[in-house]
């Protein structure tokens, strides 16, 4: 089925610009100990140490443990995709429903009859036809997204213990001075993270990857405004921008944003018949 709608509209749990990102970096220094004494746990330097408390005031601004702990989220919106910064088409309303992890359901159209749905490694449409797999291609970007959201990387990448993280100083991004983070994991993917220096509040994210087919390397970036708090005591971001190697490709404008409502599992299940056009059951 040929979609007048853009795949993976929206990114909601799994939820680049300035510089080359390191590929690699020392490992900390140690202290040796003198003979006979115990050794001394290894000595972050100053890089490691700036960049870890940058991302952990960012985390702590965007809620600390209300925002590490929801289990899931609900979003209305509109979405528009861009070509060379003009809107193709028309804009598309949008409901999202995640649960962190991995487990997302975009419903789309106003009568919400087309479902993107994603759980786990696995992608579906749904349509009145019934539940079919996403494109090969499709489900391959929507997977990438997932593994480089901020929340991907707040919650996950940060407590991994061989996750290096680098300080590289102040910035300017999305028009604000900004600490600029990256972190590089043990499959050397890295990421790069934007803080704002009043609020803390992350304000962009940067990273690469290289298309498997032409070798080039691409440049992805996503800027994120308009924080409001929310019932939760969370801070959410209700404009997100993405950018393509320079060009904006796409714009979401969230209407609301709620969190830990007990989403039913049925809408997270392709053969379900879930129905969201019937009062959703909590749970």
């Amino acid at each position: 089925m040929k979609r007048s709608f853009p795949i993976a509209v929206l990114v909601c749990l799994a939820w680049p610009s300035a510089g080359a990102v390191p590929q690699s970096a020392p490992a900390p220094a140690s202290v040796q100990a003198p003979a006979g004494k115990t050794p001394s746990a290894p000595v972050e330097d100053e890089s490691t140490r700036k960049a870890k408390e940058i991302v952990a005031q960012g985390i702590q601004a965007l809620g600390g443990d209300a925002y590490l702990n929801i289990r899931d989220r609900e979003q209305q919106g509109r979405s528009s995709t861009l070509h060379h910064g003009r809107q193709e088409g028309v804009s598309v309303v949008f409901w999202t429903f995640g649960v962190f992890p991995d487990k997302e359901r975009i419903e789309l159209t106003p009568e919400r009859d087309i479902t993107e749905l994603f759980v786990g490694d696995r992608g579906y449409e749904i349509t009145y036809k019934g539940p079919h797999p996403v494109e090969p291609k499709d489900l391959v970007e929507y997977l990438r997204q997932r593994r480089y959201s901020l929340d991907t990387v707040l919650r996950t990448w940060v407590k991994d213990p061989t996750v290096l993280f680098l300080y590289e100083g102040n910035a300017i991004a999305a028009q604000h001075e900004a600490y600029q983070v990256t972190l590089i994991n043990a499959k050397d993917e890295s990421v790069t993270l934007y803080f704002d220096v009043n609020t803390h509040l992350p304000i962009k994210k940067t990273f690469t990857w290289r298309d498997p087919v032409d070798k080039e390397k691409n440049l992805e970036e996503e800027i994120y405004d308009n924080y409001r708090l929310i019932p939760g005591g969370v801070m959410a971001p209700f404009n997100v921008t993405r950018y393509f190697n320079g060009d904006m490709s796409r714009q979401r404008f969230f209407f609301s944003v709620t969190i830990n409502q007990g989403l039913d599992q049925a809408m997270f299940d392709p053969n379900s018949g879930y129905n969201p056009n019937k009062p959703v059951k909590k749970k």
